[in-house]
């Protein structure tokens, strides 16, 4: 096995050129099987082997550096920095990452999980290179769906300033997590279908190979060559050298064009085009299933453990569609996220009211607060930690407006094997500090089904957020019609009152029956609402409780805790209050479940904090 000769870093270059591709494959096969059993971004990276090959034989890690965009593409960068046996605990608690991290490896130079953002990253090592009269080559690479992002054209645009190396590589497969769109996608398709252009240039190369001096002398017409053969040449327009397109799985090749790349004075492009999926049929004909994958059968790419309870992705995809046949202003907006947020029926249902607007959240917020404008009902699907990115959209576009844009938070809370980038635990935080937001959560799946239809009523704007995976069908008998800014009593008693939030309503359940086995009474509200909050219930109820305790799964910093523990203050309430959510830190990856007992916000947990809150209470009353 050639995969057992690469230990550490720097071993792919002892390899001989012409087993490459038999290396390439054992890659392949040693992905396909590890996650078959842990999960993990397959699609991606099967289709970035021999780019990464090419990339490790070439340059001279860690002194040279190499910048991930979304980070999910770096599985072979792992296998060939000494991290292949850690792949039996890829994305486990304790285990090894699904994404760069440069606590793990002096090799992974800059930690990411967002999108966009390596060439920024990798203009601002160039300089830093420079400044320092150092001499290490940077690379960022960035795939096609990225580069919906404005912020790659904000780096582009100050990249074309350079007059030093820096290499961009444009991994372009056609697709982000769903099939790339929009005027780039179609501008990199011209530019890959120019068959006569990429064969002529093929040909040429191979008959050069290793005549550095005679390329270097037809390079003054390449420009004019390329113009002939490919529509617009954008980023040659803007400044940038662009080599390509090539193929993403020549590995000859490609270390040829980084090769050329290198000696170039200034930013430098190399367009490659890759398969997603590549050497595995199902990934190959399912990519986006496949980007982010549970375990599965290798023969069959079935997932392994069918679920079979519904999922909250599949209560609002329900409600949505429901909702777009009662109501013909209401819109669907996703980036790049048709099926993950459970969009796609609307899609089918209502194509000239579905929009994805690609892999850019800043324009997604103001495009809908642009659709409020005029009239529309705009639902804005979003993962709880990409919508971090249009803060100020949310802000000066929306909520000074008073626009009625809902914002469906979804992977709400811990999402568990994505980590520190993915954990959608901030987003109670930072809506709260806008002037005019509603915020709400459900409790369970008919809540949500509830919440949604009340949101696109409003005149304001609305962010509803919940958590990833199975939907809580408990609490069936409370079902008290949604009104704003009113909390919903499950239990009332006295002594403990527990005010929880969203997905916590199900915790909270738990830790009462905990507390009501040690003889404590113990009082339930289900919040509903963080903002505006129910504080004329909250004031009344207090009076009877000598412990109030908050459950959130979001930061103690700035969230719903904080703004009970306000109310409460004013009131002048005497008694103990509680938060109980997730510290002022980054969440590591691992399961839900490991991450709350790490963090104490299992139910036992609680149980034990909240009892010897209230045995406190009573010895000093």
């Amino acid at each position: 096995m050639l995969l057992d000769k690469i230990n550490k870093t720097g071993d792919v270059k002892k390899i001989n050129q012409k087993d490459i591709p038999a290396l390439a494959q054992e890659i392949r096969d040693f992905l396909i099987n590890k996650l078959s059993v842990t999960g993990g971004h397959l699609a991606s990276n099967l289709g970035t082997v021999e780019l990464t090959l090419a990339m490790h034989r070439v340059l001279d890690l860690p002194k040279d550096k190499i910048i991930w965009d979304v980070g999910h593409q770096c599985y072979t960068h792992k296998i060939l920095t000494g991290r292949k046996e850690g792949f039996d605990r890829l994305r486990k608690f304790g285990g090894l990452s699904g994404f760069p991290k440069k606590s793990e490896s002096d090799t992974d130079c800059f930690d990411t999980g967002h999108s966009s953002n390596s060439i920024s990253a990798g203009l601002g090592m160039v300089k830093a290179r420079d400044l320092s009269g150092e001499d290490y080559t940077v690379v960022s690479v960035i795939g096609d769906g990225a580069l919906t992002g404005g912020m790659a054209y904000e780096a582009l645009n100050n990249a074309a300033k350079l007059e030093t190396n820096f290499i961009i590589i444009l991994n372009d497969n056609n697709m982000s997590i769903s099939e790339s769109i929009g005027g780039m996608s179609k501008y990199l398709g011209m530019i890959r279908t120019a068959d006569g252009y990429l064969n002529l240039k093929a040909d040429v190369y191979n008959k050069l190979e290793g005549q550095t001096r005679v390329i270097e002398t037809i390079r003054h017409v390449k420009n004019n060559f390329k113009q002939f053969f490919v529509p617009g040449m954008l980023f040659e327009n803007l400044g940038i050298t662009y080599l390509g397109p090539v193929d993403g799985h020549n590995e000859k090749l490609l270390e040829h064009e980084l090769r050329e790349a290198r000696k170039v004075k200034k930013a430098v492009m190399i367009h490659v085009i890759t398969k997603k999926g590549k050497g595995y049929e199902p990934a190959e004909k399912h990519p986006s299933r496949f980007h982010g994958a549970e375990p599965y059968e290798i023969e069959t790419g079935i997932p392994a453990h069918h679920r079979k309870t519904a999922a909250y992705q599949d209560i609002f995809s329900t409600v949505m569609c429901k909702m777009g046949e009662r109501n013909p202003k209401v819109c669907a907006i996703t980036a790049a996220m048709a099926d993950g947020t459970g969009l796609k029926r609307f899609r089918n249902m209502y194509p000239d009211r579905f929009f994805d607007v690609g892999i850019s959240e800043e324009h997604a917020v103001t495009f809908a607060a642009g659709l409020a404008a005029g009239g529309m009902r705009p639902v804005f699907a979003v993962y709880s930690t990409f919508l971090q990115r249009a803060y100020d959209q949310i802000i000066e576009d929306v909520c000074l407006q008073k626009l009625p844009v809902v914002f469906a938070i979804d992977r709400a809370g811990l999402v568990g094997a994505d980590g520190e980038t993915h954990q959608g635990i901030f987003d109670l935080s930072y809506l709260s500090s806008m002037p005019g937001m509603m915020i709400m959560a459900p409790k369970n799946k008919w809540e949500l089904s509830d919440m949604l239809k009340f949101a696109v009523e409003q005149d304001c704007p609305v962010a509803i957020r919940y958590p990833r995976g199975e939907a809580y069908a408990g609490l069936v008998d409370w079902r008290a019609p949604v009104e704003a800014g009113k909390a919903e009593p499950i239990f009332e008693e006295e002594d403990v009152l527990i005010v929880a939030i969203g997905s916590m309503v199900k915790s909270a359940v738990a830790v009462r029956n905990i507390i009501k086995q040690k003889g404590i009474n113990c009082s339930l509200i289900n919040a509903r609402f963080v903002k505006p909050l129910d504080e004329e219930y909250l004031i009344r109820a207090s009076a009877s409780h000598s412990v109030i305790v908050t459950m959130e799964e979001n930061v103690l910093s700035g969230g719903f805790g904080e703004r009970v523990r306000s109310c409460l203050d004013g009131a002048g309430y005497k008694g103990r209050i509680l938060n109980l959510g997730i510290p002022d830190e980054f969440v590591t990856h691992g399961s839900p479940d490991e991450l709350n007992a790490m963090l104490g916000l299992d139910p036992d947990s609680m149980a034990d904090r909240i009892i010897e809150c209230y045995m406190m209470e009573g010895e000093r009353g």
